[in-house]
């Protein structure tokens, strides 16, 4: 491969003090060779420029490293579970996984075409401790093998914070986080209090930066789980959209 997204990404990721190996620098390119190809016959992404998919998919995922270490730190183990919810082409978890080899990976999508996707990606990048799971949130979040299974859920969409609490707090365990990635965040924040509470969560704190080489907001919402999550949580497909909790 030419130079492709690794002097970019490189030159991105010095800038938050991220630092990869060659391997998986690799490991990288050929995810984003794949995402081009897969593009030209399904609609995964509308960016498959060097520069687009190098810091707007790679850096942007991999911001959530540090926060992946620091609960790496506090649990004293390497192997956590991660559940990605909403995955789409595979971000942030997939990323992450090429970082972070150790972590028990799992891609939620509700479009099983973008899974067989991601099963390709996997084969050829010869991950272990790794699932797909072909489901909407508001089901997998009721199911007893993936309710508060998690030490870590994130998601990289683009429904509000309340909402999207309602998704992914039922997925983590007890002590462990939500990890929201957002853009410009103070007046989520600020509407999710309740919604937060209800779910059994409490913000831990909000750190905001811009994406290396853009002037993109990022906001990382660290929501720790703090009690289990009512029953009734999350409800029918449809009614987090709707009528958030507030």
């Amino acid at each position: 491969m030419a130079d492709g997204i690794t002097p970019i990404l490189m030159e991105a990721l010095k800038d938050i003090g991220i630092d990869l190996s060659q391997e998986n620098y690799h490991s990288l390119e050929v995810y984003a060779e794949l995402l081009r190809e897969k593009n030209k016959v399904m609609n995964l992404t509308n960016i498959v420029d060097d520069e687009g998919v190098a810091i707007r998919h790679f850096a942007d995922s991999l911001t959530l490293l540090p926060y992946i270490a620091a609960e790496q730190a506090k649990q004293k183990r390497k192997k956590l579970s991660i559940i990605d919810v909403g995955t789409g082409a595979g971000f942030p978890g997939v990323p992450l996984k090429i970082a972070v080899p150790d972590i028990d990976l799992t891609l939620m999508d509700s479009l099983q075409k973008r899974l067989n996707f991601l099963n390709e990606v996997a084969g050829e990048l010869k991950f272990d401790t790794y699932r797909t799971l072909h489901s909407r949130a508001e089901d997998a979040g009721k199911d007893k093998k993936t309710r508060e299974q998690y030490d870590i859920a994130t998601a990289r969409a683009v429904a509000s914070l309340p909402v999207l609490c309602e998704y992914c707090l039922p997925f983590v365990k007890v002590g462990g986080v939500f990890l929201a990635m957002k853009g410009h965040s103070e007046d989520e924040v600020a509407a999710s209090g309740k919604a937060i509470a209800v779910l059994g969560g409490k913000i831990e704190k909000v750190d905001e930066f811009m994406l290396p080489g853009t002037d993109m907001n990022r906001s990382i919402v660290v929501v720790r789980k703090t009690k289990h999550t009512p029953p009734q949580y999350p409800r029918q497909a449809g009614k987090p959209t709707k009528n958030p909790i507030s």
